[in-house]
């Protein structure tokens, strides 16, 4: 995945989107989160595993270029030119 298509995501993704973000498969992502070794914190909700978009790029070190123009300014807020 792209960083564009990361930033893209919801506020949290189940465990195949996330794992697919650092170029792990399914049953590899299974298995790190059970055992609590997967890269970036996990919740578990009933029997499913979510990961906070948040998370994942805090995780993938991508959460520094989040509001910034390509040339590492602040964007600006909306409403400003």
């Amino acid at each position: 995945m792209s960083p564009a298509e990361i930033r893209s995501l919801p506020v949290t993704v189940d465990l195949v989107t996330a794992g697919r973000a650092f170029g792990i498969g399914r049953t590899t992502a299974y298995q790190l989160a059970r055992t609590g070794r997967f890269p970036c914190p996990v919740m578990q909700v009933g029997r499913s595993y979510r990961v906070r978009t948040a998370d994942l790029l805090t995780s993938l070190g991508l959460e520094h270029s989040i509001g910034r123009r390509s040339d590492g300014q602040p964007a600006p807020h909306q409403g400003e030119h």
